[in-house]
């Protein structure tokens, strides 16, 4: 009956044979459940594992099992903790698919040369994306990861940024919120905002990508070294799922141009909230920094910071203890 929140049936029935005789011990168990000694311990075995059962106080001989409604509670939070990273385990493969298809696409020999077409280096990449911009008509979308842009980087997008809009070119980017923490990025996206682009912000993003009227895309190949190359995509089939994760990000994202609020009493700023799944996923600080675009320093500040917070000894019961809390939607 409780197997979908992960409790097989014998234990299921050792379980509430303890709830209705407390005072039964193995022998009055395998008795009253007709189950041999040896699958009552392994029933017991796995109600301490679940935390559903402890020594009794007073008789550590005897074992007490938590009432009902705590052990529903416990179930239901370790059911949500794993429904929780099964979906950013389904977000990061739709983003590792994506990427894995871009860069395998040019071993195809079945695809057209005119649809798939690597950049090697950073020169041919920045030569690519001048002529990209010379042609684009209606639309750019961008993922910009990577946390704070360079001084160079921002001066120079400021006149092709200009001349875009006044081609009537709309413009929708999407950092990273740790942007939020540089002035000179904060500046440079307030200013973009009020040229006319569209300007969101979000906790991770899976790559950088650039993406002309969706009937091309320009991706990193290495989401750890953007300058080493790239591949242009103009597969239809990839195009379409480019834009459907630039546009399912988007809807997520938050408009930089909004006052950030602050959070509620024991809920999560959405930084905290990606470094939480991370965390509960075993990621380094050496990882979290990368997908938060932030120094190794802050993401170990910001790991310890939501294990003390949360009173979590390990980094999974840090997100066990969040989703008690109601700190992940499910």
């Amino acid at each position: 009956m409780l197997d979908v929140l992960g409790l097989d049936t014998v234990t299921d029935v050792v379980y509430r044979e303890m709830l209705a005789h407390p005072d039964d011990g193995v022998t009055g168990l395998c008795r009253r459940t007709g189950l041999s000694e040896s699958a009552v311990h392994t029933a017991l075995d796995r109600l301490s594992e679940m935390a559903l059962i402890r020594p009794a106080s007073g008789d550590a001989q005897r074992l007490h099992a938590v009432r009902p409604h705590l052990a529903m509670e416990i179930l239901l939070a370790r059911k949500q903790a794993e429904v929780a990273a099964q979906q950013q385990q389904l977000e990061e493969s739709r983003a590792a698919a994506v990427r894995l298809i871009s860069e395998f696409a040019g071993d195809d020999p079945e695809a057209s040369r005119d649809d798939v077409e690597h950049l090697r280096g950073l020169d041919n990449i920045r030569d690519h994306l001048a002529a990209m911009n010379r042609t684009v008509e209606s639309e750019l979308m961008t993922f910009a990861p990577g946390g704070p842009q360079t001084p160079d980087n921002m001066r120079n997008s400021r006149p092709l940024t200009q001349e875009l809009l006044g081609r009537g070119v709309a413009i929708r980017t999407i950092y990273l919120d740790s942007i939020r923490n540089d002035p000179a990025t904060v500046a440079h996206a307030e200013w973009l905002t009020s040229v006319g682009v569209q300007v969101r912000a979000v906790p991770t993003l899976p790559n950088r990508m650039i993406i002309a009227d969706r009937r091309v895309a320009v991706m990193a190949t290495d989401s750890d070294d953007t300058a080493d190359g790239a591949i242009v995509i103009r597969t239809p089939g990839v195009l379409a799922t480019l834009c459907a994760l630039f546009e399912t990000t988007w809807q997520t994202a938050e408009p930089f141009s909004a006052p950030v609020q602050a959070p509620a009493e024991d809920a999560l700023t959405p930084q905290q909230h990606e470094a939480l799944r991370l965390l509960a996923q075993g990621a380094t600080d050496e990882t979290i920094a990368k997908r938060l675009g932030v120094s190794t320093r802050t993401a170990r500040r910001i790991s310890t910071g939501l294990m003390a917070h949360l009173d979590a000894r390990s980094r999974f019961q840090a997100g066990v203890h969040a989703v008690q809390r109601g700190l992940f939607d499910t």
